[in-house]
């Protein structure tokens, strides 16, 4: 029986997705028809590889959303007729270029089938018939064009996402709350001072802390809602639930990062658990001279996760437990995959709500929260 690489690869990854993110594999779609495959290829001139044809028979794209099916590459799985305007758009992109440029940023015989959003970027498929690269996967991009070189043929190319899925967080498959996440995380370098390093005189030259921060600052809503359901969970608990939060997490960075060895974070850390107000925030005193020591030397040493570790603390000690989390959260992400299951932990596990949308922020009612506009937007489209 003559193997079918489209087919087994696909049953693979939906076998995974059901598995460990159901609310992923719910947004793949249902099989194209052939007669919409036929009319797209009509429209556009081109005849699509078989293995894109297996595939769309498969699953016709994945709706657009913050749910949705995506490659390893953040490109959302396109349908047949996504995949026919995608295409167009790029051709329009492109017209005008002379035959030397178009080779290497985009030729009419090139589909996209996965589509970064944000941008023109995604993933192609060399549809030149007689060519050795017919089927062949390359991927676009705004500034440079295409790039082929991904795999010889979508069935490949596919074979290589059901390992990587299969590899779990060793291929960068993360899943939470039922969906599937693409991350890596970076090991921090290697730890470096010490707790017995002594202070620097008040008047030596470090770099400054941004010291303006306060406990009643409003965040903007735009920080919450990259948290996706995570924000809208933070966006809804009283801030007494949400500072309770910021100290757990702020103490998670400070452990993870070593800067819970100096006594001078130690002790005001311990202090806020106990319900103690922290010292006043001071260029000068032993926590801020610390702080800023541990910023000249993380610039000195090119350490940006613990530069932002020392920077984000003095709002996690002074500023607004909102800001806080969504601070300690950012920096954690570069680290390790498990920050969002942690902070969901630090937050009380409570159920999470639905992935926010303009309503949601519309109708939000949190003083600590500017949402201002979307207020305005959803009142104005109401009315």
């Amino acid at each position: 029986m003559r193997r079918d690489p489209v087919r087994e690869s696909w049953d693979r990854i939906d076998e995974w997705l059901r598995a460990n993110a159901p609310r992923t594999f719910a947004t793949l779609g249902p099989p194209a028809e052939h007669e919409e495959i036929a009319a797209a290829e009509e429209e556009l001139g081109v005849t699509f590889p078989p293995d894109l044809v297996a595939s769309l028979l498969r699953h016709n794209g994945a709706p657009d959303g913050a749910e949705a099916f995506r490659f390893s590459t953040h490109d959302r799985l396109l349908s047949v007729s996504e995949i026919v305007g995608d295409t167009r758009f790029m051709r329009a992109i492109a017209e005008g270029l002379d035959e030397e440029e178009a080779e290497y940023y985009w030729l009419d015989t090139y589909l996209k089938f996965g589509s970064y959003g944000v941008t023109a970027d995604g993933l192609t498929i060399d549809c030149r018939r007689g060519q050795d690269s017919y089927g062949a996967i390359g991927r676009f991009f705004d500034e440079t064009g295409t790039d082929f070189g991904r795999a010889d043929s979508l069935g490949a190319y596919l074979a290589e996402l059901a390992d990587q899925l299969e590899s779990g967080r060793d291929g960068g498959a993360v899943t939470f709350n039922g969906r599937l996440l693409w991350e890596r995380a970076g090991p921090l370098g290697p730890d470096w001072g010490s707790a017995d390093d002594p202070l620097p005189r008040r008047d030596e030259q470090l770099p400054e802390l941004d010291l303006s921060c306060r406990p009643t600052d409003v965040l903007h809503v735009v920080h919450l809602d990259g948290l996706e359901e995570l924000g809208a969970l933070l966006a809804i608990l009283p801030r007494e639930q949400v500072a309770v939060a910021a100290r757990k997490q702020l103490r998670r960075v400070a452990v993870e990062t070593g800067l819970n060895k100096y006594p001078e974070v130690r002790s005001v850390l311990d202090a806020l658990d106990r319900g103690e107000a922290p010292p006043s925030p001071e260029q000068a005193n032993p926590l801020g001279l610390r702080l800023r020591t541990v910023v000249a030397q993380a610039n000195t040493r090119r350490d940006a996760p613990r530069r932002w570790a020392a920077e984000k603390m003095v709002h996690g000690i002074w500023g607004s437990p909102y800001r806080s989390v969504c601070e300690s959260a950012s920096i954690r992400g570069h680290f390790t995959v498990d920050w969002r299951t942690d902070l969901h932990e630090d937050l009380g596990g409570t159920p999470l709500p639905s992935i926010p949308d303009d309503r949601f922020w519309g109708t939000l009612r949190n003083p600590a929260i500017d949402s201002a506009w979307h207020a305005a937007q959803y009142a104005q489209d109401q009315g």
